[in-house]
């Protein structure tokens, strides 16, 4: 079964949102995992950002590497724009889509809430490329 880890520094929203979307789009046989360099907790806007489109990622909790078990992953997915991706020596397909971090907006509670939205769409763009 591929396993794809998706892979950020906090943990707490892109790689997280894109753990969810990927266990509710991809066909049977995947395993997918996110983690960051500096686990922080999952931010209740990637929560809420996933249930609009029904998928429930509030049973997810923000992991560093070491919980990761490295030897069983065949893709890495960085999903850092601004900030210093994490480096993982391990022999493994490595895919980049740079994502702004929406937990870094300021603003309004509809503009954050917003930037959440936009990476979740994004995601769902991007996604269907690993399976397909």
């Amino acid at each position: 079964m591929p396993t794809v880890l998706f892979l950020c520094v906090a943990n707490s929203a892109r790689s997280q949102m894109a753990e969810g979307l990927a266990r509710a789009l991809a066909p049977p046989g995947h395993r997918f995992l996110s983690a960051g360099s500096e686990p922080g907790a999952l931010h209740p806007l990637a929560v809420t950002a996933l249930s609009e489109i029904g998928v429930d990622i509030s049973h997810q909790r923000a992991k560093g590497l070491p919980a990761i078990p490295l030897d069983q992953v065949d893709t890495i997915v960085t999903l850092c724009a601004e900030e210093v991706c994490p480096v993982v020596p391990a022999r493994v397909q490595r895919l980049h889509w740079p994502l702004a971090d929406p937990a870094r907006v300021e603003g309004s509670p509809d503009e954050r809430l917003a930037a959440f939205r936009a990476a979740r769409d994004r995601l769902r763009e991007l996604l269907p490329r690993l399976w397909a």
